[in-house]
């Protein structure tokens, strides 16, 4: 749990501190049996994933989704957690692993901070333990000398622990985790003890299956976690409602305005990524080439934040195609040799004669050549 005073001043918030009157609401009326240590049962935690509304005694309180997509997904992720599998959720970057990740541990254990954040620099006792050297020399070893890994804090309160990006941990600290995921026990050899995990621990890790030098999960590892992949967004109707639902969540803590404009903006941010994603136009009529960059819908949220600031800071408060074009250009032209071919390409055979869409292709011109002489 955060141990600030308020969330008022925080930029991004933990869940269960935005979110703690749904989580609140949704303990008062969860009739249904807990797993050990859960604050909610398994159904309430696909509630509080998906949205809903509950009503009791006080009025009607509405559960704000926090993930959309497919329901049986979230609720084969929960089930997991309820048994001794650890659950890894795959897909390729902007599928919300890490957010689904950190609400499922809100929902089920009222703490998402009990973090792993994997790199390549990442070492085994960043998932097992560590030591307060200067004790260690003076006392030599012992529990008061022992700095507990965020994995080891779960295990010993019984709450969910989170390893993000586990293809990027180098494949010998990986194997770590196999001692604690299929015993449920650390063993402490310098002080001949072990720690037994309580009841309600279980590991959320997540990894990108389209990232360069990813290390791969030794078999042993991978029989310990069920996997469920998340796709990307099925159409461009619900990417879009989640680009718009996103933005306006980022948007708060940062004082951004509301400002008209926005969701014909999004709506064409996101037309262009899909139809670059998937290298053809919506209507099937065209193909096209598609670039290196990745184009999800996280970077789609980050284009559309980023115009909004422009349009909210150096505008008229209206979201307009040139506030969002220098941003999309940013998005696709990760290679620049190859990737402004591919941009340059578009712009002239889809996005240049496409109604409505003149004000966008001539910003986008503008800064991937720089303006026309007058």
């Amino acid at each position: 749990m955060s141990d600030q005073p308020g969330t008022a001043s925080v930029l991004r918030p933990h869940p269960e501190d935005t979110y703690a009157d749904e989580l609140a609401a949704l303990a008062a009326a969860d009739d249904r049996p807990r797993p050990p240590n859960w604050h909610l049962s398994p159904q309430a935690v696909v509630t509080y994933l998906l949205g809903g509304t509950l009503a009791d005694g006080s009025g009607i309180t509405s559960i704000t989704p926090k993930y959309i997509g497919s329901r049986r997904l979230m609720e084969i992720a929960v089930a997991t957690l309820a048994t001794d599998r650890a659950l890894l959720l795959l897909g390729v970057p902007g599928t919300a692993k890490t957010w689904v990740s950190e609400h499922l541990a809100a929902a089920i254990s009222d703490d998402s901070t009990l973090l792993v954040q994997g790199t390549a620099g990442t070492t085994e006792e960043t998932l097992r333990y560590g030591w307060n050297y200067a004790r260690l020399l003076a006392e030599g070893p012992s529990e008061a000398a022992l700095v507990p890994s965020p994995i080891y804090r779960a295990m010993a309160r019984g709450a969910i622990a989170r390893v993000e990006e586990l293809t990027r941990i180098t494949s010998e600290v990986q194997d770590a985790l196999v001692t604690v995921l299929s015993e449920k026990t650390l063993p402490i050899p310098e002080l001949d003890v072990e720690l037994q995990a309580v009841q309600g621990f279980n590991v959320i890790a997540t990894a990108n299956n389209r990232d360069r030098g990813v290390n791969e999960l030794s078999s042993a590892l991978r029989r310990r976690f069920n996997t469920v992949l998340l796709p990307l967004p099925a159409d461009a109707e619900t990417e879009a409602r989640i680009v718009a639902q996103r933005v306006g969540e980022l948007g708060a803590p940062l004082a951004l305005p509301t400002l008209s404009g926005a969701d014909e903006e999004i709506r064409r941010v996101v037309t262009i990524f899909r139809e670059l994603r998937s290298g053809v136009t919506e209507d099937g009529r065209t193909s096209l080439k598609s670039p290196s960059s990745t184009l999800s819908t996280a970077e789609a949220i980050s284009v559309i934040m980023n115009g909004l600031a422009l349009a909210a800071h150096f505008g008229d408060g209206t979201l307009r195609p040139g506030d969002v074009a220098s941003g999309t250009l940013g998005a696709v032209v990760r290679d620049p040799a190859r990737d402004t071919v591919v941009w340059r390409e578009y712009l002239e055979t889809v996005v240049r004669d496409r109604a409505g869409w003149a004000s966008f292709y001539d910003a986008a011109r503008d800064d991937i050549e720089g303006p026309a002489e007058p």
